[in-house]
């Protein structure tokens, strides 16, 4: 190969990349791609890295990190992707996969490994796989898309930004009211975070009330996760400190599940819980019992409420449908609206639009911003993805310095 040839390849979330990938590794390319045969390949995805924390942690076979302390999964996002791909370049292959490289990464973190990628190209063929058309890079040449077979499909536009979608049907109203009598939900004064006295958060000072809409931003690293672990109440650090969830001061003798039945969560990963055959309308009505399925006879009343839901929806046909055979993007509006057949007092949402294509994430954002007018539920969204359609009432953003993050809260 005398001259390194790029592709960018657009996916949505009925591409099936692992029989395109398996193919290009394997030398079974197309016409397109011929030149790739018996060529080494490598590829860079979240479930390479994966697999490398495993090995990590399971074996404590240290493949990409043998010359630092840190471990792979204590890293951010940003991080890990660096330092594999840079593993991954150290091997010389003759071509790289990029699987959604730009997931999870906030600006600085995209720009340094645009950088990286820009710098090796004359040297090596890099395929990059998206689902969304922002991440494209100007030096790839060639442009594809994926069928649901894993077939590339050559092509030289990309099509238009999808519309917003509209949904019709008015948010429906709970079984049973989380009644909580005051205004504020969560509270932090002053928090501080720190790990093995490395500093995380500093003089966390943020307030969350009844009913607003709040977007938590910050670059990878910056503290979010250990924010929201706290909102949870799956991080101790709270002890101690001016942290009140719902009205108790943490540490007060409140527990785990006090907090947990006035939050709806929904990250990508829960999704991947779901290994069992339950429909659609069972995932729903399994929301009332935070189970993982339907295991119990669901009351007259709980089927209504999950009828109503899916003609918000728009998927009333699909309710006896098996979820796992859903597409990704419908796989999410069905778990927000699981995590929402309560109407909880606060609804976290963590990366949400993760792996999803254009038209699904302004599907799920149209989904968002409509629970938010309609419902009384406060709702968290954390995302390093700018999603235009977003509407926001307030960002709270982390800003990272030496001591520590700290927050600075804005109205919109």
């Amino acid at each position: 190969m005398t001259k390194s040839k790029h592709w960018t390849i657009y996916i949505d979330n009925s591409s099936d990349t692992r029989t395109f990938i398996n193919s290009v590794l394997e030398s079974e390319t197309s016409t397109a791609l011929k030149y790739l045969k018996n060529l080494q390949g490598a590829v860079l995805s979240k479930s390479k890295i994966d697999a490398l924390i495993q090995e990590e942690e399971l074996h404590d076979l240290k493949i990409v990190t043998r010359n630092i302390s840190q471990s792979l999964k204590s890293m951010s996002s940003g991080e890990q992707r660096k330092l594999v791909l840079e593993y991954l370049l150290g091997t010389k292959p003759d071509f790289l996969i990029l699987d959604n490289p730009f997931d999870n990464l906030d600006l600085k973190s995209k720009e340094n490994l645009t950088k990286i990628l820009e710098k090796n190209a004359s040297k090596i063929s890099f395929i990059l796989l998206i689902s969304r058309k922002s991440d494209a890079l100007s030096f790839i040449e060639n442009h594809g898309s994926l069928t649901c077979e894993g077939k590339l499909i050559q092509h030289f536009k990309v099509t238009a930004n999808v519309g917003k979608k509209v949904f019709f049907h008015q948010i429906p109203k709970p079984l049973i009211d989380d009644y909580y009598e005051h205004s504020v939900l969560i509270e932090f004064k002053y928090v501080h975070v720190s790990f093995n006295d490395v500093p995380i958060l500093r003089n966390i000072h943020w307030t969350i009330s009844k009913g607003e809409f709040w977007q938590l931003k910050g670059a990878n690293g910056s503290g979010k996760t250990t924010l929201l672990s706290m909102i949870t109440g799956e991080n101790n650090k709270g002890y101690g400190q001016e942290l009140y969830l719902f009205g108790n001061k943490k540490g007060s003798g409140e527990t785990i599940w006090n907090i947990k039945k006035h939050l709806g969560y929904y990250s990508p990963t829960l999704t991947h819980n779901f290994k069992g055959h339950h429909s659609v309308e069972q995932m729903l009505i399994s929301g009332f019992t935070d189970s993982i399925g339907l295991y119990q006879l669901p009351t007259e009343q709980q089927i209504n409420l999950a009828d109503q839901w899916l003609s918000v929806l728009n998927m009333k046909s699909s309710k006896n449908i098996l979820f796992s055979d859903l597409t990704a993007g419908h796989q999410r509006l069905v778990m927000v609206a699981r995590a929402m057949i309560k109407q909880p007092l606060v609804l976290l949402l963590d990366e949400p639009t993760e792996n999803l294509d254009d038209k699904s994430a302004m599907l799920f954002v149209s989904l968002i911003n409509k629970i938010a007018k309609e419902s009384t539920t406060s709702i968290l969204y954390v995302s390093h993805r700018k999603e235009e359609a977003l509407e926001p009432q307030f960002i709270y953003e982390l800003q990272k310095t030496d001591l520590g993050s700290v927050g600075l809260a804005v109205k919109i």
